[in-house]
């Protein structure tokens, strides 16, 4: 199956449902609602990943990748409309509890404040509800738009992984790992 743009794209399992782990609730913000994610999402979600804005970053072009097992994913909805896509990953060991991040927005829906939004809400969730209080996020290096909106929300950088992702043309690029600490 290919997808618009005639590049390969793996077709969702119409009963397939995300690995979510626990079940997950439906988080809102002022303006965003992250809802787990459902097969239903996969048309909109792998037109997202072929905007200029998400594509130059986000390495996903398939529903397998967007909805990555042991993950907890959400759909990011703006007016009812999917805008993009948050997750967690979560260590569960009691000495190491922590979580990562990731996130997504569609070209349409950046600048507007809507992704930080979505980033506070889940992080808020990921402290109050899951416990956490070591957050981390690894942005492209060179992602500057990125790190700065991480910087906002209060994390910092801890160093450079130096290889750490291959792109589409199969080049390895640098990632900055990031983190948020809380409560400590």
């Amino acid at each position: 199956m290919t997808d618009a743009g005639g590049r390969p794209s793996a077709s969702p399992d119409p009963g397939a449902t995300p690995e979510t782990g626990p079940r997950l609730p439906t988080l809102r913000g002022s303006r965003v609602v992250l809802r787990p994610l459902t097969a239903a999402d996969a048309p909109a979600l792998l037109a997202l990943l072929h905007d200029p804005g998400v594509a130059a970053w986000w390495m996903r072009a398939s529903w397998d990748q967007i909805n990555e097992e042991g993950a907890a994913v959400f759909a990011v909805l703006v007016d009812g409309e999917v805008a993009g896509s948050i997750q967690y990953h979560e260590e569960t060991d009691p000495d190491f509890h922590s979580a990562s991040v990731d996130i997504f927005m569609g070209d349409a829906w950046q600048d507007r404040g809507l992704g930080s939004e979505a980033m506070r809400v889940l992080i808020d969730h990921l402290v109050g509800d899951r416990g956490h209080h070591r957050i981390t996020v690894d942005p492209a290096a060179a992602n500057e738009r990125a790190v700065r909106v991480y910087e906002r929300l209060g994390f910092r950088r801890v160093g450079v992984m130096r290889a750490y992702e291959r792109t589409g043309a199969g080049v390895w690029r640098d990632a900055l790992l990031m983190e948020l600490i809380v409560g400590v």
